[in-house]
């Protein structure tokens, strides 16, 4: 004859260890895909940012062109000066915005990229609390 407390204990450690498992088998599983997913977020996050960084370049490259265009053509001391100062002003200006730009921008890239691996480890977590 069995005994029922027996069985229930043995039957209570099958399950613990099925259950201990299926979190391995998930962890795993989380663990090949994640990296790959991250991997491709941050190759597609470098690429938009190089093409960012490309793009700030060329603005820059135009607007410094112009900017010596229109000091040469100043018609005396004065308008030389103010046109300095003015063209000073536009480009602290614009570098802030610039600077915040890409700075929101290497934000999102990262976020992006760590994404797949916070999912896996709260999908982890989860999965070992059931």
């Amino acid at each position: 004859m069995a005994n029922p407390i027996v069985e229930n204990i043995a039957k209570t450690n099958a399950d613990a260890l099925a259950k201990s498992g299926q979190v391995a088998e998930a962890i795993m599983k989380g663990s090949t895909t994640a990296p790959t997913e991250s991997g491709n977020a941050s190759r597609a996050g470098v690429q938009e940012l190089t093409k960012a960084y490309q793009e700030l370049a060329t603005k820059n490259a135009k607007n410094l062109t112009a900017a010596i265009q229109e000091l040469f053509a100043a018609k005396g001391p004065t308008q030389f000066v103010e046109l300095q100062q003015k063209l000073i002003k536009d480009g602290v200006e614009a570098a802030v915005s610039d600077s915040r730009h890409i700075a929101q921008l290497t934000t999102s890239v990262f976020t992006a990229a760590f994404e797949p691996v916070k999912k896996q480890i709260e999908a982890a977590h989860k999965t070992a609390r059931i």
